[in-house]
């Protein structure tokens, strides 16, 4: 059977006869059959999507009536396609091929060989029930990502042919116009054909569009259209070839297994493909879509040819067991490089009904955890090989742990390799977006000899690594958090933290520096609520001891000085090298007149930072009202902090 989702739904049988059933509930749910095959769904779950608004009764008798018609319309095609077994339903996914199959295979070539659609998801079908159309919005985001992610591959391979490179920079300008990397694309192709003038235009189209968005073009498309203003178009022309990269690190999530089965079945799959979902916002590893894994999810993984074929780095797998309203997952995080060394591995207990809503909490608390944790590991990793030997993308991971463990002379040093990591590939977003975060924390620390420049230099970087990456999550997270510092007014920082977390609602730092930018703005509550979720959905992360000094500041903000004390003692026992800490902890003390306590701390701080006074404490202070500002000086010198 041949299944078209994208535009109207279409289904024809292998002689292009028209099979699709008339009713559009029953065309509804042929296509969220076909689109988590061959993961199952529950009977009760297709009832939620598609009659949300009925009596339990009448919803699945409804069911019942799509699901005849269904099976009527599939009769013919020669085998069972739709099984329907217990309380669930799913189709044989072998006998479907999807539209959407090219751009969500594993194969780089499809991108290349296949044209970008411009229609919506099942745009036929929007309308039909709250439950759905809920549903119908994430599958859209979804596929309308790994398009995206495509059409990037377009750009970055350079086998792939100048028109098929024109076509990928115009599909994504059409998404997003300060797509910077697409019209850096398009300025190049117009030079190598001698049009100047349509060069330029390029260039004035991209700054605008970035500039309403408080940005501007990198300096190295300036550079490149100033060489083509000054009349130097030859060498433009032809451009030397960006280094070879080497491959980015690929990930996939195998089906859970079960060992109740029933309704357990179902959410395991369902689980898995939560998860895939959400991992699939985090731009910096390549992840291998779901249906190519459980095509194999029976196959021994050693000497099998298929696994070899996915070229897999890490897996993550687990198992459900479900009874009653209650659930356990049992996750772990492989390194198939490492003979199936375990990374990463935790439990989650929930309890409830909504499998829909454990799935998606259970899948947020995953990937939060997940990414902090292969960051480091795979930076721990990268520093067995010679620096030398690295690509920038290797570069930029081999300096994680030191920027997560904030140790001064590690933190320090790696700074000059993401430097030479921007350095060696330009258009790497990821180099652009630490180098930023590198930046911040120098002044944060007090290790940078000149404040003001430091963070502008941040600024200018975290824009760059926008402008190359627009769906950077991490990127924006940075970005906000820069204009906090450089005391910009709130809404420069906001949309920014806003769009982060549009992006990438799992990411914990993305929720610690918008929760940093409430408790700024004067919004304690809010802050607090934001803090805790980052720290919720991480609780073991490598970054925990930031969240807890971050969670101090509103709660003392508040007046609660003992709990930001307390804060501040956990944080510090977390990590004693964070200076930022003891500031915080040391104007507590003071206003709670633990004079001792104070002493010892004021002479810790001063040791990590010389020369740090009230006067540099209210020149660096990022508090935007005076009231903040005069309590937490207040709280310094009433430590013992020196004038």
């Amino acid at each position: 059977m041949s299944l078209s989702l994208l535009g109207r739904i279409r289904a024809t049988d292998r002689h292009g006869i028209d099979i699709l059933p008339r009713g559009r509930k029953a065309r509804a749910l042929l296509a969220i059959l076909a689109l988590i095959a061959p993961a199952p769904i529950l009977r009760e779950q297709a009832c939620q999507l598609l009659w949300s608004r009925r009596d339990r009764e009448q919803a699945r008798a409804s069911l019942r009536q799509s699901i005849h018609e269904l099976q009527e319309s599939l009769a013919d095609l020669g085998r069972e396609v739709l099984i329907v077994e217990r309380g669930l339903l799913r189709l044989q996914r072998d006998a479907i091929w999807l539209d959407i199959d090219g751009f969500i295979a594993d194969d780089p070539g499809n991108a290349i060989s296949q044209p970008l659609p411009r229609a919506a998801l099942l745009e036929d079908l929007a309308g039909l029930d709250q439950g759905f159309d809920r549903w119908l919005d994430d599958q859209r985001r979804k596929v309308s990502r790994l398009i995206v992610q495509r059409a990037e591959a377009m750009l970055a391979a350079s086998a792939v042919a100048p028109r098929t490179r024109q076509a990928a920079a115009e599909f994504l300008l059409d998404l997003d116009a300060g797509h910077e990397s697409a019209s850096r694309t398009l300025i190049g192709l117009h030079i190598a054909h001698g049009e100047r003038t349509a060069a330029l235009q390029m260039f004035e189209q991209l700054a605008q569009a970035l500039a309403k968005a408080g940005l501007a073009p990198s300096s190295a498309t300036a550079a490149m259209v100033a060489d083509l203003r000054a009349g130097q178009t030859t060498q433009l022309a032809r451009p030397s070839p960006a280094p070879a990269a080497k491959r980015v690190l690929r990930l996939g999530v195998l089906p859970f297994r079960t060992v109740d089965g029933g309704s357990g079945d179902c959410l395991a799959a369902g689980l898995a493909d939560e998860l895939t979902t959400a991992l699939a916002r985090f731009r910096w590893f390549f992840l291998v879509a779901s249906p190519s894994l459980a095509a194999l999810a029976r196959e021994p993984r050693d000497g099998s040819a298929r696994w070899q074929s996915l070229d897999l780095d890490f897996l993550v797998e687990g198992i459900v067991r479900h009874s009653g309203e209650r659930l356990r997952v049992s996750a772990r995080l492989l390194d198939l490089r490492a003979g199936g060394e375990v990374v990463w591995a935790d439990r989650f207990d929930r309890t409830g009904t909504d499998i829909m809503s454990l799935q998606d909490d259970i899948a947020a608390a995953m990937v939060a955890r997940i990414d902090p944790q292969l960051l480091m590991h795979v930076g721990r990793r990268s520093l067995t090989h010679p620096a030398g030997s690295l690509s920038a993308y290797e570069q930029v991971l081999r300096t994680v742990p030191a920027l997560y463990q904030m140790e001064k002379a590690g933190f320090i040093a790696a700074g000059p390799v993401l430097e030479q990591a921007a350095a060696i590939d330009p258009g790497y977003a990821g180099a652009f977006t630490w180098l930023a975060y590198w930046h911040v924390f120098m002044v944060g620390q007090g290790w940078s000899a000149d404040h003001a420049p430091t963070l502008a230099k941040a600024g200018e970087l975290a824009q760059r690594a926008i402008a190359l990456d627009p769906s950077d999550a991490r990127g924006h997270a940075i970005a906000g958090h820069v204009r906090d510092m450089q005391y910009l007014p709130t809404e420069r920082s906001h949309d920014f933290h806003q769009r982060a977390l549009l992006l990438n609602p799992n990411l914990p730092l993305a929720w610690g520096f918008a929760g940093l930018a409430q408790s700024l703005d004067g919004n304690q509550s809010e802050a607090i609520r934001m803090i805790r979720h980052a720290i919720v959905l991480s609780p073991f992360d490598p970054l925990g001891f930031y969240f807890e000094m971050l969670l101090g500041m509103p709660h003392f903000l508040q007046g609660d000085f003992a709990t930001a004390a307390e804060l501040g003692r956990r944080a510090i026992a977390l990590n004693p090298g964070l200076s930022t800490t003891y500031k915080g902890l040391l104007s507590a003390l003071g206003h709670l007149g633990l004079v001792e306590e104070a002493a010892v701390i004021c002479q810790k701080l001063c040791a990590l930072e010389p020369g740090f006074n009230l006067v540099v404490a209210s020149a660096r202070s990022a508090m935007r009202h005076d009231a903040d500002r005069a309590l937490y000086l207040d709280g310094l010198r009433l430590g013992g902090l020196p004038a």
